[in-house]
């Protein structure tokens, strides 16, 4: 159900407010959503300094060729345990990989996971996305919602056609 809104008054300097026009104008939006959106960020940011229960997208590209450097991401999954709930792992080219590590827990502990992460020698660049909401999936849980979709299901690898029965020779 969506919330009541309310009006109210803002007042900013002439040149800013022509500047916010022109990022509101690329993006295809209004003042209210892209206000919104500045909120939005603004309240996760301090619900993430507080330690609040939060999902994350820790998206890292490095070079495997540095030493210990995939062993180490590797030690730091295993010693988050059920924290992590999902990794991707692409191969971008020769000597980088990409990988996506989605966690949960208290947003300031997986921040300061993805900060020791992002500082490793080897790690060429990162970020980390943090969802802070009233209702993050509890950990091995189900979802909370009650509306229907199916879920990805593990694909099986091809069959193979059964060997075709070899023709005698009748003479």
């Amino acid at each position: 159900m969506a919330e009541k809104l309310i009006r109210f008054g803002v007042a900013m300097e002439e040149e800013l407010l022509r500047d916010f026009d022109r990022v509101v104008e690329s993006r295809g939006g209004t003042r209210s959503e892209a206000l919104r959106d500045l909120a939005r960020a603004a309240v996760i940011r301090a619900q993430v300094r507080r330690g609040a229960d939060a999902v994350a997208a820790l998206t890292l590209v490095y070079d495997h060729h540095v030493r210990d450097l995939t062993e180490r991401l590797t030690e730091l999954q295993h010693e988050l345990g059920d924290r992590v709930r999902s990794t991707v792992h692409v191969h971008l080219d020769h000597d980088h990989c990409l990988e996506v590590v989605v966690m949960q827990g208290r947003s300031d502990e997986l921040q300061g996971i993805a900060d020791r992460i992002l500082a490793l020698r080897g790690v060429k660049h990162g970020g980390i996305e943090l969802y802070v909401g009233g209702s993050t999936p509890a950990r091995g849980a189900g979802h909370a919602h009650h509306h229907h979709h199916d879920h990805a299901t593990a694909v099986s690898p091809p069959r193979r056609a059964p060997p075709r029965a070899r023709k005698r020779k009748t003479s």
